[in-house]
């Protein structure tokens, strides 16, 4: 029997314990509730003497609405000419990423920077480069109306035409399809792709085998250089802006043509303190996500690594310091979510 209102439903990754994330919105009658953050990172000295911290093994979501959103990430009728859908920029089984430079839009366009993967993005504090977006639900709505052309509401609208749509949307919300509940359950469903299990969650965990000496040291150069000032937290970053081209012109180094992303929140801000300033991305998962940068420009994580160090550390590193740091970013190589229970059409 389906899961109705906001009944939850514990997903649990590994072990009994963990964070719990609630995630019960309010119904789409009235407007739909902000998302409801992961738990703010903790304190380093009231947990452990860490800049990373493990990921929850165990979260909370609304499961109708996640089973709901995880058949609607792969509906293409969400896009205007019906050729696109959420799974064609960010494929579940390749880290929801499609693995390009740019990615497609509808009408032949492409999108203004690199895809992001959505593994554990309910753990960034703001959304896209940019972090225009503050909920998950705004992060919805702008990603179907700049990628598939139109916004939600018109999308719930061509649902509503549809049957089976309908009696799915009125099961789960108690209505036929609207934007509001659209947007409520792939968010919902975005919620529950967290990767919990990598080694380090591991290591941090108590695990003293599952890091590699070689990964082991390589963390320790990580955070002595200074990257986790930046990439740090749940989320190995996610939670702060930064520029880009602290210590060096990473755009005059890099060459070519300006790209409209290499403004960064200066293009929504239109503040000068903002030209080239981005959110920090996560680095969970970083090995099956290149290519790197809010450009793409970065095509390995060997090219990735030399970047960052010379543009925001003011760094140059040795080949085996860079061995040493993609060892340990490997280390945040968790096994991806599982299909989501009843979400499969």
């Amino acid at each position: 029997m389906a899961v109705k209102g906001n009944q939850t439903m514990q997903l649990t990754f590994a072990g009994a314990s963990g964070v719990l994330l609630a995630a019960c919105l309010a119904g789409c009658t009235s407007p739909v509730a902000g998302d409801v953050a992961a738990p703010p990172d903790v304190p380093v000295a009231a947990t452990m003497d860490e800049p990373i911290l493990p990921l929850p093994e165990v979260v909370r979501v609304n499961s109708a609405r996640a089973a709901l959103g995880a058949r609607l990430f792969e509906e293409r009728a969400l896009s205007k000419d019906g050729s696109m859908s959420c799974a064609t920029c960010h494929p579940l089984g390749r880290t929801a990423v499609d693995g390009l430079v740019r990615s497609p839009t509808v009408g032949g366009g492409l999108t203004g920077a690199n895809t992001p993967t959505l593994f554990n993005v309910v753990f960034n504090f703001r959304f896209s480069w940019t972090g225009q977006q503050r909920t998950l639900e705004e992060q919805v709505e702008v990603a179907i109306t700049r990628a598939m052309g139109q916004g939600a509401g018109p999308a719930a609208a061509t649902l509503a035409l549809d049957p089976v749509w309908r009696a799915r949307f009125v099961d789960v919300f108690g209505e036929p399809p609207t934007g509001a509940c659209l947007r409520a359950a792939l968010a919902e469903f975005q919620r529950s792709l967290v990767t919990p299990n990598a080694p380090l969650d591991r290591w941090l965990r108590g695990d003293a085998t599952a890091l590699t000496s070689e990964q082991q040291e390589g963390y320790a150069l990580f955070k002595e250089l200074g990257c986790a000032s930046c990439h740090q937290g749940r989320n190995v970053g996610g939670n702060m802006f930064q520029r880009m081209g602290v210590m060096a012109d990473y755009f005059a180094a890099r060459g070519g043509p300006a790209l409209p992303a290499d403004l960064g929140r200066y293009e929504e801000t239109h503040q000068e303190e903002d030209r080239h300033v981005f959110r920090v991305p996560s680095l969970r998962n970083v090995e099956k996500t290149a290519p790197y940068l809010h450009d793409g420009y970065a095509a390995t994580m060997d090219d990735a690594v030399r970047i960052m160090a010379a543009n925001q550390l003011g760094r140059t590193l040795s080949d085996r310091q860079v061995a040493l740091l993609v060892a340990f970013l490997r280390s945040l190589t968790a096994p991806d979510p599982q299909p989501f229970p009843g979400g499969a059409p």
